[in-house]
Order: structure tokens, then C-alpha cells, then sequence
């Protein structure tokens, strides 16, 4: 018995040795990526979607019930005066009778572009350009009755009217640098993920925007190489903590008049509007505001032709409101959502439009994660939560009448869900962290209609690899009574019998997650097979565990989190089969800007650790997001002291990669250059490696292979 159970032993280790077959090329290269679902834009109804042709010649149209084509609303090979041949998207209007198509991209940050726009009329079959300026256009919106489209070129806003085919000016004083007027700057771009900042009444008479001075901004410029004999520079607007901010004003331009108003907002004068938006009725636009702070929200109610703004609801908070849930009001005849962490967790709760709050509408010792969508006839809102776990979320479904939640995603792990207009259907995704993301289409009730992508490839693919897989654990924080969740990953030849290096990758930042119930195959899994442990830890700060968790860092980013990956490596140092003294680190971002703080405050816990694209102090970074944590340097000197790896720079220890691409435009490569100063003041060695005219992503052409790379070959020489 004991020899037929040894030689069993002995055939697992042989095969574990084996399967060992993959390289990081093939992580890179796509062999353990899921397949995902090529994009559906709902129509206006929410009974169908839009989606191009393979080679992005045409828009089709699809019905959501059956999934079958019903019809071509616009293609390049019939259209008449087509010039072009592709394009690379589109925008269909609400009445599905004008298309918006755009050639010629050019990205100017993470989410904005322009690109020339050219309209397609569905009932007569022809295309034209939509605007005759000889600049590219960005951010166009239909009017709700498709008639009108308004659109932003050199930071002014224009405006076509199709049943004149006229195009005529709505703003003047555009200019780059200065003044803004439907778009957003960089920071609201950024922070508040939003780009326009413009939208049409009900009734289709007027215009709201907000209008953005940024002249008073102080410039940032960097360095553009692209192999020319003489560089280049960029310059852009971008504020600093403590620094002068955009100032913003909400106006509205009567088309018919043409005669533009502003309204009388009561808000400081460097706060925030980040939405706009018309709650249903002609006479009643919701402003939404915060203050530079941003522990206030308000949310104003506007008469546009009176000008007049009334208070309706207003939100503070201890430590900052999240400006997440701003986007999670939705407005529903006679009342609207609003997601709050007043008692602790963030929760859904109904408000008249009088302000007067009606019911909470969710409640529990858990999260919700993502307001996804409301059907204002069912009275229905649908919902993502962090109810099972932390490391998991489910799709619900409940009713604001009734308030009995329903679940709408079978099975455990990690669930996501995007819905058609209206909340009619909706993409259901799910895995763990043992199957890759299986994606179906379901109504409203939940019912499953079709398959769309089960990753049956991948998951034979997986099986003849046969991957580590991640090991889910729980160790205690710094402060030696909470919690942290985390994951460990063993080589496939592991030996329990032998002391291996660990690699800790992590990012840190609030309300991120890097511990979850979800299938991913990444870089790191290269490092399995240089025979180093991986492990991963979500320490204080980190995301779906309530208020008082979550925002713990307030005040005092990079304290609790790099006390917490210190405290998780003295107990994967503490393991049999963890080396205690081959402890290495890894981050980007402020994944990286943690590892530089953990490694100058763990007392020689880490022998080695990556940093790529660090803030090396919070004074570098931009107003939004460090006021929001931190408030401003004048108002919290011993935070940014405390906080900077600059001033600890004489207390690093282990040795350190430190990587940054030169044209990062949102975490500037100044971090480290001022970083390394420091660093060579202090007589620390160091290495340090920068990828010429590289974003803050490093994935132009080689880059991201070659950093990953050199990264392994850093761990595999010094761990």
C-alpha cells in the first residue's frame, strides 16, 4: 500500500514537472487570455444593439431577443458619396435615422480623441462630413430628437442642424490652454472619467455645457523625442496640489435665440462640476457639484431660463465623497437613485425630486459595488454587490415598491453585468478563479437566452497546460487584528520540502482590488517557472469592505498600506516554504509609489523590488485625486512629509529597479528623476531604466515585453 501510494506521489510530481510548458511569450501573446464579446451599443429602446462588421464597413443592427441581424443602417460599399472604405466607430442618433462614423483617431489623452466625423442619412443613403472646418471635432451628441447634433472643435462648441444642413458656432473663445467649452480638461478627464460636459433639453431647445477656465492653470511640459534631430516639447494644463484649479460655470444656449445664460451656482469658486444632466423635464437641469475638498456633494436643481438653482440633496462626509456614485443618480419620473455610505457601506437609497429621501432601498453589512441600470416602468433597479465575499460579486435585481432583491447571476466568483438601455437585457460575465470569463445574454427576469462565449478553447488549452492555480489565504494587518485577504501562487514542481523567493505584486490605491474570485493568467505567472513563489495582499485601504476600511489611508496615503505588505511579508517570510531573506516587491503605479514606501519602511524586510512609474511624492501629482486623499499640502504638511519617498529616501533597503516612461502625462517621469536625486544624496545604488516617448502604460511596440522581461531578469538575479 505504501509503495503503490509513493510511486502515485512520485507520477504527480513528474507530470507537475511537465506541464510546466509555457513561457512568457505565450502569456503575452494571448494563449491564456479569455475571449471576450465584441462590444453591443444598445439602441435608444434597449430592445436592440449596434455592432460593426468584422472589417468595420457597416453598422448593423441586431435584435437582443433572437441575436439575428434586422437590419444594415449604414454601409461603406452602398452608401452614395462614401470616400472611404472603413472606419473605426460609430454613434448611431436615438430615432436610428442619422449615423455618426469617425476615421482618422487621434488620441489626445487616457479617454478623449477627435477624429473626422463623417454623418450617414439612413432614409436617403448618402454620407457628408459632418463639420466643413478644417480641424477634427470631438465629443458629439444628438439632440434627443436626432435633429441636431453638437460637437467640440478647438475647445469650442459647434452645432449642425440636419433638415437645414447648416452647421453654425455656439461658443467663440475656445483656446487651447485657456478656455474650454462641452469638453473637460485633463484632470476632470482623469479624476472624474468624463470628456463631455454637454447635453440637450428634452424638448430639444437648449444646450447645457460647462464652461472650463484653466488660463490661470500652471503649465506642465515634457520632453517628445520620435527619433527627431531636434525634440519637441508638450505642454498642458495640469494643477498640482495646493495649486489654482480650472474655474468651471454651467451655461445654457437657447438654439432658437441664440443667446447664451449662466447659471448662478452657489459653489466655491474652485470646485467641481463633474455631470450635468436633464432630469426628464425641459425645466429642470441637475448640476452636480463638489467642493475642492470633495467631502461635500451637492446636487442642484435648474431652471435654465430662470437660471435659478435649488438645493436638492447634499452629501458629506468625514473623509471624502466617493466620486464614483456620482454617475450612479438616475432620474425616474418622480424620483431618483442615490448611492450613499452613510451607515457604513455603500448603499442605494430612493429620493422624490422634492430632495425628500423616500426609502434605503439595500441595506447589510456589504457593499454595492455598481448602480448598472433602472427601468423607470417596471420600477426596477439592477445593481452589482459585494454580499458574498469581498472577493466576489453578484447581479441583482430588485424593486423599489416591493425592495426584496433578486440575484441574477447563478453562480459564484466574480460576476459583472452591462445592460441594454432601459435595463431590458443584459451581458452577464462570470468566472473564478479556476475558469475563464464565460459571457451570456439574458431579459430582464434573468432568463439565460444564448451562450455568446463559454472559452471552451481556453479551457482545453488550460487543462493540457495545466496552470497553477491561485490559493486564496487571510493573514492579520499591521495593526494585528484585521483581516487581509490575499492569494498565493506556487511554482508547478512545488516542493514543500524546499525554501523558495516570493515576489509580492500589488497595487494598494484606495478602493482598488487586487485579491478577487476571478480568473487572470499575467506576467508573474513567468515567475513560476524561475521557481519563485508569488502572493498578492489587499491591505487596508483596498476596495468592498466597507467605509472605515476602505478609507482608513485618509489623510495619510502610503502609511497603512506599506505597514500592511511589510506585515504580509514577515508572514510569507514566517511560512516552511518561503525563504524569509529573498523577499521581493513589485508595483505600478501606485502600486510602484507602495513599494518604494514599504521598502523604505520595512527595515530590510524586501531584498528586492520593481517599481515602474511611481508618484515619489503626492506634491507631483494632480489636484483631484491627492486632495481627495489628502487634502493640500498647506493643509496637511505632515501627511505629504510622512508620505513621500522622497524624504525617505535615505531609508531604502534592498536593491530596487526603478522604470518610467518619458512621455507619462498623468504620473510625470519628474517623480523619479526627483526620486533618483534623492536616492544618489543619500548614496543609495540603484537601478534605473526609462522607455523613451512610453504613456504611463508602457505598451507602445516592444515596450511592455521588454519591461517584463527585464523585470523577471531583475528578480531571477537578485531574489
Amino acid at each position: 500500500m505504501r509503495r503503490i501510494l509513493f510511486t502515485a506521489l512520485s507520477a504527480i510530481f513528474f507530470l507537475s514537472l511537465s506541464a510546466q510548458n509555457y513561457t512568457l511569450s505565450d502569456i503575452q501573446n494571448g494563449k491564456f487570455t479569455p475571449r471576450g464579446v465584441p462590444a453591443m451599443v444598445s439602441s435608444h429602446d434597449g430592445m436592440h444593439y449596434y455592432r460593426t462588421d468584422a472589417g468595420r464597413t457597416a453598422v448593423i443592427k441586431y435584435a437582443y431577443a433572437s441575436g439575428d441581424a434586422v437590419d444594415t443602417l449604414f454601409s461603406t460599399r452602398t452608401a452614395r458619396n462614401c470616400t472611404f472604405d472603413s472606419f473605426q466607430g460609430f454613434l448611431v442618433s436615438p430615432d436610428e435615422n442619422k449615423v455618426l462614423v469617425y476615421r482618422e483617431r487621434e488620441q489626445i489623452y487616457r479617454h478623449s480623441f477627435r477624429a473626422d466625423y463623417y454623418y450617414h442619412d439612413v432614409r436617403r443613403n448618402m454620407v457628408r462630413r459632418l463639420s466643413e472646418q478644417p480641424s477634427k471635432q470631438m465629443i458629439p451628441v444628438f439632440s434627443p430628437d436626432s435633429r441636431m447634433v453638437a460637437y467640440v472643435i478647438d475647445n469650442d462648441i459647434w452645432l449642425t442642424k440636419f433638415d437645414f444642413d447648416t452647421e453654425s458656432q455656439v461658443t467663440t473663445d475656445g483656446e487651447i490652454n485657456k478656455i474650454i467649452n462641452g469638453a473637460t480638461d485633463w484632470v476632470y478627464e482623469e479624476e472624474f472619467a468624463v470628456t463631455r460636459l454637454m447635453e440637450f433639453s428634452p424638448d430639444n431647445s437648449l444646450l447645457a455645457f460647462v464652461r472650463t477656465d484653466e488660463s490661470a492653470v500652471k503649465e506642465f511640459s515634457f520632453q517628445t523625442y520620435n527619433k527627431e534631430l531636434y525634440p519637441g516639447f508638450h505642454r498642458f494644463k495640469y494643477p498640482k496640489p495646493g495649486e489654482t484649479n480650472s474655474t468651471v460655470e454651467c451655461r445654457i444656449f437657447d438654439i432658437s435665440a441664440r443667446t447664451t445664460r449662466t447659471i448662478d451656482l452657489p459653489m466655491d469658486k474652485d470646485g467641481y462640476i463633474p455631470r450635468i444632466t436633464f432630469t426628464g423635464a425641459p425645466e429642470q437641469l441637475a448640476v452636480m457639484t463638489l467642493n475642492r475638498d470633495q467631502n461635500r456633494f451637492d446636487l442642484y436643481f435648474v431652471n435654465p431660463r430662470s437660471t435659478v438653482a435649488k438645493l436638492i440633496l447634499r452629501e458629506e462626509s468625514k473623509y471624502y465623497v466617493d466620486q464614483d456614485w456620482i454617475s450612479s443618480i438616475r432620474f425616474m419620473n418622480d424620483k431618483f437613485t442615490w448611492v450613499s455610505e452613510r451607515d457604513g457601506y455603500s448603499h442605494i437609497y430612493i429620493y422624490g425630486l422634492s430632495g425628500t429621501l423616500q426609502k434605503q432601498l439595500t441595506s447589510g453589512n456589504y457593499d454595492v459595488t455598481a448602480l448598472l441600470a433602472t427601468d423607470t416602468q417596471t420600477q426596477t433597479i439592477f445593481y452589482e454587490a459585494a454580499d458574498e465575499s469581498p472577493l466576489r460579486r453578484d447581479i441583482y435585481r430588485i424593486n423599489i415598491g416591493k425592495g426584496e432583491p433578486q440575484k441574477l447571476s447563478p453562480l459564484p466568483g466574480f460576476n459583472s453585468a452591462t445592460f441594454s438601455e432601459n435595463g431590458k437585457y443584459y451581458l452577464l460575465r462570470h468566472s473564478d478563479v479556476v475558469t475563464p470569463t464565460v459571457s451570456t445574454l439574458h431579459d430582464a427576469n434573468g432568463k439565460e437566452l444564448r451562450m455568446l462565449e463559454d472559452n471552451s478553447e481556453l479551457r482545453a488549452t488550460l487543462a493540457a497546460t495545466q496552470l497553477p492555480q491561485r490559493e486564496f489565504i487571510t493573514l492579520p494587518a499591521a495593526d494585528g487584528t484585521t483581516q487581509l485577504n490575499g492569494w498565493i501562487l506556487k511554482p508547478a514542481s512545488f516542493n514543500p520540502n524546499k525554501k523558495y523567493p516570493v515576489v509580492m505584486v500589488q497595487y494598494s490605491g484606495p478602493n482598488s482590488q487586487q485579491v478577487q474570485d476571478q480568473f487572470n493568467v499575467s506576467w508573474y505567472h513567468a515567475l513560476l517557472n524561475e521557481d519563485i513563489v508569488v502572493a498578492s495582499v489587499d491591505g487596508r485601504g483596498t476596495a468592498a469592505r466597507g467605509v472605515e476600511f476602505r478609507k482608513s489611508t485618509y489623510m495619510y496615503l502610503g502609511i497603512n498600506e506599506s505597514d500592511d505588505q511589510i506585515a504580509a511579508a514577515r508572514y510569507l517570510g514566517s511560512l516552511p516554504y518561503i525563504d524569509g531573506e529573498r523577499i521581493g516587491i513589485w508595483g505600478w503605479s501606485y502600486g510602484g509609489y507602495n513599494v518604494l514606501m514599504s521598502m523604505s519602511r520595512g527595515n530590510g524586510i524586501f531584498k528586492a523590488g520593481v517599481a515602474i512609474a511611481p508618484v515619489t511624492d503626492w506634491r507631483f501629482y494632480d489636484t483631484v485625486y491627492t486632495e481627495r486623499f489628502m487634502r493640500t499640502p498647506q493643509q496637511n504638511n505632515a501627511g505629504y512629509e510622512n508620505g513621500s519617498p522622497v524624504a525617505l529616501a535615505s531609508k531604502l533597503e534592498g536593491m530596487l529597479l526603478l522604470m518610467h516612461g518619458t512621455s507619462d502625462d498623468n504620473v510625470h517621469l519628474q517623480n523619479s528623476v526627483e526620486y533618483t536625486r534623492a536616492l544618489i544624496e543619500a548614496n543609495k545604488h540603484f537601478e534605473m531604466f526609462f522607455f523613451p516617448d512610453s504613456d504611463h502604460s508602457i505598451a507602445a511596440g516592444n515596450a511592455r515585453t521588454y519591461l517584463n522581461q527585464k523585470v523577471i531578469r531583475f528578480y531571477r538575479d537578485n531574489l
